[in-house]
């Protein structure tokens, strides 16, 4: 089974009108959001603080983090965002998708919108 990839935006939360969409992959395993450093810049998100993150071959990274306004799926939420390498693919995290009340099957490559959020 292949990955799944859907169109998503992210925003900076001070200025919603600066914003970059693009393909991400739908990444089950991520605990926050990708994107690569060169558009968080471009629309003015700065480094909010550095985290270590474990990748998936066990390499561990300090990387910097900031706060994005996420657009997906009719929904939105502010989430965590990853300042990736400029060519890095972008993510949604389970995190985010969570966030916007989003169901993910992956066996089926089918994403859901839920109707209510559980408290």
């Amino acid at each position: 089974m292949g990955a799944m990839y859907r169109t998503a935006a992210v925003s900076n939360p001070s200025r919603p009108d600066q914003r970059w969409e693009g393909e991400f992959q739908i990444d089950t395993g991520a605990i926050d959001c990708v994107v690569p450093r060169k558009h968080l810049e471009a629309i003015g998100i700065e480094p909010e603080e550095r985290r270590v993150y474990r990748l998936a071959d066990g390499t561990e990274m300090n990387l910097d983090v900031g706060i994005v306004r996420l657009e997906f799926m009719g929904g939105r939420s502010g989430v965590d965002a990853v300042f990736a390498d400029d060519d890095a693919q972008p993510l949604l995290s389970a995190r985010a998708m969570e966030s916007l009340n989003v169901s993910i099957d992956m066996s089926e490559h089918i994403l859901r919108r839920l109707p209510a959020a559980n408290l």
